[in-house]
């Protein structure tokens, strides 16, 4: 029996109404490389179609969340608008967005900075080796920005990514590690607890604030990680103020 859990929700897009003066466009109630593609597409184009009296536009996971000044337009009025949107193409099969770039981002794995690689990879049915060797081995796309100012989520992941969470919690990893989260790399912008397992350690900056565009990281971007030694990692940490990323246009 083929697997149906990646394909795409055969009836589409739903609209919600949001509170007072939101909408929230659902590409689909779970995770899937299709729900993301479309939520990524579609914002860019109700960006593009200016709607009179938009006043915010942002997308989680699988949805885009719309919020309107009700004095310049009403829910009805660009509810239609959507409406024809979602009728124009298969946003599920839509190009992503213009202006994407690929970042090659050296990060640690295990040691005493990373602690949680060997019981991650032990989950996932890897060692840590090929545990490594699989999460460097593509680029990830950033799905979305979300918890913390910059904070991106990666994925997806295989299948075997798919782990439990801890019963505890860690009491806090540092800026810039890179935690698994059911098939996603979380990559984190502040220093906070976590339940999510710390297998990874960048020295990237996500949240720049004295810039004029604060997030280094915008959704449909995609990261692609290199395994670095220790002596690397702390070289790159005290020397360059970049995180070691280099970053190339996808479009």
């Amino acid at each position: 029996m083929p697997d149906m859990r990646d394909k795409p929700r055969t009836e589409g897009a739903v609209i919600h109404p949001l509170g007072v003066d939101g909408l929230l466009i659902s590409f689909g109630a779970d995770l899937t490389e299709p729900a993301n593609r479309a939520a990524l597409a579609f914002r860019a184009a109700v960006d593009a179609a200016e709607l009179p009296g938009l006043v915010e536009l942002s997308t989680a996971l699988t949805s885009v969340y719309l919020r309107l000044d009700l004095t310049c337009t009403d829910h009805a009025t660009t509810r239609s608008a959507l409406d024809g949107l979602l009728a124009s193409r298969n946003w599920y099969e839509a190009a992503l967005p213009e202006g994407r770039r690929l970042w090659h981002v050296p990060a640690i794995f295990g040691t005493d900075l990373a602690p949680q690689l060997d019981e991650a990879a032990a989950l996932a049915g890897l060692s840590p080796a090929a545990a490594v060797t699989m999460l460097c081995s593509a680029p990830l796309r950033v799905q979305t920005i979300g918890f913390a100012a910059g904070q991106p989520y990666l994925g997806q992941l295989p299948r075997q990514w798919d782990i439990p969470r801890q019963t505890g919690l860690t009491p806090r990893v540092p800026v810039g590690a890179l935690a698994v989260a059911i098939r996603q790399l979380v990559l984190f912008s502040v220093s906070t607890p976590t339940g999510w397992r710390h297998v990874g350690q960048t020295a990237l900056r996500l949240f720049q604030p004295e810039k004029d565009n604060p997030f280094l990281l915008r959704p449909g971007d995609e990261v692609l990680f290199r395994s670095v030694s220790t002596a690397e990692y702390e070289n790159i940490r005290a020397n360059d103020p970049t995180g070691g990323a280099v970053a190339e246009r996808l479009g």
